[in-house]
């Protein structure tokens, strides 16, 4: 019987894991809500980054589709591909986010931290690996 080497996920990784599953989901929500009812996000009459309302929903439901299942990923793996794929996909939410904040701003400053812890704790990494 052969033994078979196991990465078990753990400190630094395993919270952005985790952070990119709940962050993740509160973009998908933001998406939903944005697509199905577009009339209840306050709009600003002049702001520099004006988007149709319906297209930003989609930017954020198909952003949180990514992020929880790069998330989920992470937590399953813990290679350095999702760690990768995981700032790259923070650093992309922080900024769809910060484009966001004049039509929900409490909602994207939240998302905006969440970004930052993600990409705070998945550099940071894990100093040890520990193995099964």
């Amino acid at each position: 019987m052969a033994a078979r080497k196991q990465t078990v996920v753990g400190g630094w990784t395993a919270f952005a894991g985790v952070l990119m599953i709940f962050g993740g989901a509160m973009t998908l929500l933001e998406g939903i809500s944005a697509i199905a009812r577009d009339n209840l996000i306050v709009t600003t009459q002049n702001y520099v980054f004006s988007f149709n309302l319906t297209g930003w929903g989609w930017i954020h439901l198909i952003l949180g589709i990514v992020i929880l299942l790069a998330g989920v990923a992470l937590l399953a793996t813990g290679a350095m591909w999702a760690r990768v794929v995981g700032v790259i996909l923070a650093g992309l939410g922080a900024l769809a986010n910060f484009l966001w904040i004049p039509h929900y701003p409490f909602w994207a400053l939240v998302l905006i931290a969440i970004d930052i812890f993600i990409i705070w704790a998945l550099c940071a990494g894990d100093h040890r690996h520990a193995t099964t």
